[in-house]
């Protein structure tokens, strides 16, 4: 079972910068994908960030291109996302979770969330 530990979150001025990190047991190689996704109180969950553990392909959701980058270092099974320019709207919960881990010799679907890390944005 992977298990996922966050950390990183807080509170920041706008304009301020935060790292969080997304440390994962085992190999990040157990897993295809990971996405960083937010929820705002009273809102849906969005993606904001996603990258291929191989090859590093990256999307970013349109609200966050130019600020926020999502990175991997392998060494230590650990995936970040660097924001710069952080704005009040970026306030949120933010979690990370892979989308599909290995279990032997196939792929399965990784549907569980963890508690996420809360960041704030004051103006």
């Amino acid at each position: 079972q992977v298990q996922l530990v966050e950390s990183g979150g807080g509170l920041v001025q706008a304009g301020g910068s935060l790292r969080l990190s997304c440390a994962v047991s085992g190999s990040i190689f157990d897993i295809n994908a990971m996405g960083r996704y937010r929820q705002a109180p009273g809102k849906q969950r969005d993606l904001v960030a996603h990258i291929t553990t191989i090859g590093g392909i990256t999307n970013y959701a349109d609200s966050v291109k130019g600020r926020f980058t999502i990175s991997i270092d392998s060494a230590k099974n650990t995936m970040y996302l660097q924001m710069n320019s952080l704005k009040p709207e970026d306030t949120a919960v933010y979690y990370c979770k892979p989308d599909r881990v290995r279990r032997g010799a196939t792929w399965a679907a990784y549907d569980y969330w963890n508690q996420g890390t809360q960041v704030t944005v004051s103006s």
